[in-house]
């Protein structure tokens, strides 16, 4: 194809597709084969974006920053798209694989402070997102994380759909959400329109993870089966093009057992199911610019990509397609993630959610206590450190305090915490919300249940299978006796009993418990994820003894600041430590 100087690439285009249909004359009198033209489409792709909005840290109450420098945040991810779509030769779709309204202080702020469902306020994930004018969303996980009116409300706010074919009504065993939309996308004036279909995949792991919003209301099918069952119905609708935006990552496993569908299945719906030309893929918050999985079906090969987290990535989907006979077909495909720290923050964006953003602000930064001395998280993961016995003390009080009267009242507390977050600090003085926000930084629930003595063993064994192994008379690296792949709320401590982690001993031999007996009755506090059977950690799914729906954050919050004091004197009590042969890896 040859183009003139002064005339657009789209004007040729168009002009060629205009011509396409028309037979062109040859000698002999015959008629030529109909002439393709090609046309381009991208589809960007975002996920797991997690509340974030500026590029800001919170926690720190400054710009964000990590040790790779990446930038975080909607605003960002605008400026890219804004580039992107500013260019002459392309139409572009926008998408996103969920996980949106759960994960900074500004989305915890708008849930549980001044929740949206209270004050009609428009949430400012929906204020963002509208800017960017998003194509649709698929529902994540933690979506649910705050109930079904919020979830609901923030859905009428957004100007585009939010997606979820495999979450379907209980009671009427329909979709409970769009479960997809078929787009009309003009590729370029005159071009015959192009029909995308964008099925919506969410996680299973809900029914688990958010049980006490879920359950008995929604239920969360297979999806590839899921998949399989919607895609040939977007295509007999008309969808020339397939894509699925889906909340689950590509590595075919489950943080859980069998009992529920796959958690991560991109990979195999791509192989399984025929007519699907790519997959946005989320929840994993790995970075993937272009992975190829061949349909075991057709041959085909399927387009995967993943954008990281929090903003920091933004997928690219490029794709060739030719008009023939009146039929689309894709001819090429690739995709990248870019780096959202190569651009500035979209003023538009900011500006829509500065109001927001400038009064959490000023909520993370009120003061609730004091601390005698700085408290940190840093070796939490290997050492037994008063910080994470903060966390043990005001769970264990809360449970003491609501089962006094009880038939349970006369039973041990016991308690189960994790290192959340490795950088976390309560600094000598001042400690403010913002800190103890950055010590648990989920939206975790308080529960209780009973568990036996051999079933705390039990789960201690299983916590302290992520150890790597640690021969006698071997260097000490405390950075190496943890399996970097294994996320660091995987190494729960419990408070009120004293236990040794022998970690030069076999996977399943490593806990030894000190005057406790198998048979005794214990009651456990623990959060609603672990409880729920998120991490698959044995004997913990049972029926509670406490329920109360109290966010463990806010109890840290109000213990703090009704005492006004932070002392460790309070409530560390060392109860365990780790052990090469019986004896300590860091002495005594």
């Amino acid at each position: 194809m040859t183009f003139t100087p002064g005339v657009s690439r789209r004007a040729v285009l168009a002009a060629s597709a205009a011509s396409a249909a028309a037979p062109l004359a040859v000698s002999g009198g015959a008629a030529a084969a109909p002439k393709t033209t090609t046309y381009h489409l991208t589809v960007l792709g975002t996920s797991d974006t997690h509340g974030n909005v500026y590029n800001w840290d919170y926690y720190k109450d400054t710009e964000y920053d990590d040790s790779a420098h990446n930038d975080v945040g909607v605003a960002k991810l605008a400026s890219l798209v804004n580039q992107i779509r500013a260019e002459r030769d392309t139409t572009t779709l926008v998408l996103d694989a969920g996980d949106t309204i759960q994960g900074t202080p500004l989305a915890t702020y708008y849930a549980k402070q001044e929740p949206i469902t209270t004050t009609g306020a428009k949430h400012p994930m929906a204020r963002a997102m509208n800017v960017l004018h998003y194509d649709a969303v698929t529902l994540g996980n933690h979506e649910f994380n705050y109930g079904l009116p919020l979830l609901n409300l923030w859905i009428r706010q957004l100007g585009f759909p939010a997606l979820a074919a495999n979450a379907v009504d209980v009671r009427t065993g329909r979709p409970a959400f769009t479960p997809y939309v078929i787009k009309r996308v003009s590729l370029g004036r005159h071009a015959p329109t192009l029909r995308v279909g964008i099925l919506g995949l969410t996680n299973p792991g809900t029914a688990i993870w958010d049980r006490v919003h879920v359950e008995g209301r929604l239920r969360f099918e297979d999806l590839v089966a899921t998949a399989a069952k919607w895609v040939p119905i977007m295509r007999a609708r008309g969808a020339d093009v397939v894509l699925i935006s889906a909340h689950g990552g590509d590595s075919g496993t489950s943080s859980y057992g069998p009992e529920l569908p796959v958690e991560n299945p991109s990979a195999l719906i791509a192989e399984r199911v025929p007519g699907i030309d790519a997959i946005l893929f989320g929840h994993a918050h790995a970075d993937v610019p272009q992975r190829f999985v061949t349909n075991l079906a057709t041959g085909e090969q399927v387009l995967l990509s993943e954008p990281s987290r929090w903003g920091q990535r933004l997928t690219r989907m490029d794709f060739t397609l030719t008009r023939s006979r009146g039929r689309w077909t894709v001819t090429g495909k690739k995709s990248t993630t870019l780096n959202s720290n190569t651009v500035g923050e979209d003023p538009a964006v900011l500006a829509a959610v500065r109001a927001q953003h400038t009064r959490t602000v000023a909520y993370v930064n009120q003061v609730v206590a004091r601390s005698t001395v700085e408290l940190s998280a840093a070796e939490s993961r290997y050492r037994d450190t008063p910080i994470l016995d903060f966390i043990n003390r005001v769970q264990t009080d809360t449970v003491t305090a609501a089962l006094a009267g009880t038939e349970h009242a006369g039973l041990p507390v016991l308690s189960i915490a994790a290192p959340f977050s490795r950088t976390a600090v309560f600094p000598q003085g001042d400690v403010k919300i913002k800190d103890v926000a950055g010590l648990y930084i989920y939206d975790n629930t308080l529960e209780a249940v009973i568990l036996t003595g051999a079933e705390v063993k039990a789960y201690l064994e299983y916590s302290a299978k992520y150890f790597r192994t640690l021969a006698p008379g071997a260097p000490v690296v405390p950075a190496d006796l943890n399996d970097p792949a294994v996320p660091d709320y995987n190494y729960d401590v419990f408070s009120g009993v004293d236990y040794d982690i022998d970690i030069s001993r076999p996977v399943g031999e490593r806990i030894t418990l000190r005057g406790v007996d198998p048979a005794a009755r214990f009651v456990v506090a623990v959060n609603n994820y672990r409880r729920s059977g998120g991490g698959n950690f044995p004997g913990i799914v049972t029926g509670q003894v406490y329920n109360a729906q109290q966010e463990i954050r806010q109890l840290l919050i109000d213990w703090a600041q009704a005492r006004g004091v932070i002392d460790p004197a309070d409530f560390f009590v060392p109860n365990w430590r780790l052990v090469r042969a019986g004896e300590p890896v860091f002495g005594a």
